[in-house]
């Protein structure tokens, strides 16, 4: 019967498991932990390559540099539970992340400044300013309110022709400024009427699924 790691290795990576074959920046693995922590939460397998197979932590000094990356370069400090597990006599390190209540947590990018990350994928991505606005406007107790002018019409009906749009080119349609954009966007986000998207090249948006070619009816 297979083992827990077993099982988790099965998987193969995904939003919220992650494999490290082994750690030398603490500074690195902090963007992991934030992303993790600020999107669903989810597992470190430390001692496990990237296509599966099992090496085993090389020393003690690695968990330290987890615990370095949570607590000295994740702000505010990202918590998480350890497990040890051993396999084939090997030992692998089973880091959980709980979905932070406390977020969101910003770790240092490959230049040394602080941004937050979230994790999409098998990826971490760094949150734009959309999603920053998104998080600020579920907390609000007011909620959300879109005014259904032109401009929100035109991005609908934009969407159910082209299939996606960028923050930039949302700009040209619109004239508007980036902020404006950026809350105009995050308030369909928030309505669960669009969806924003990553990709290597960057982000973009789309109408959720659910949201049929009529929907301009159903707003009036």
């Amino acid at each position: 019967m297979p083992s827990h790691i077993q099982k988790l290795i099965s998987e193969g990576e995904h939003q919220q498991l992650d494999f490290k074959f082994g750690i030398t920046d603490s500074k690195k693995i902090a963007r992991s932990l934030a992303a993790f922590a600020n999107t669903d939460g989810g597992r470190l397998l430390l001692g496990v390559k990237d296509n599966g197979s099992i090496a085993g932590v090389r020393s003690d000094e690695e968990f330290y540099m987890v615990e370095a990356g949570a607590s000295l370069f994740c702000k505010p400090e990202v918590y998480f539970e350890l497990k040890e597990w051993t396999e084939n006599g090997r030992t692998v390190l089973e880091i959980i992340i709980p979905k932070s209540l406390d977020g969101p947590h910003a770790a240092p990018d490959k230049e040394g400044v602080y941004r937050v990350f979230v994790r999409v994928g098998d990826q971490n991505y760094p949150a734009n300013g959309v999603l920053r606005k998104v998080w600020k406007k579920q907390n609000d107790p007011k909620g959300v309110y879109i005014e259904y002018t032109q401009i929100e019409r035109t991005l609908l009906a934009y969407l159910e022709i082209h299939e996606k749009i960028t923050l930039s080119a949302f700009k040209k349609l619109s004239g508007y400024s980036y902020q404006r954009c950026e809350h105009l966007l995050a308030d369909f986000i928030v309505l669960n009427i669009i969806k924003m998207n990553y990709s290597g090249t960057g982000v973009y948006y789309t109408l959720n699924p659910e949201f049929s070619s009529n929907l301009n009816r159903q707003w009036k």
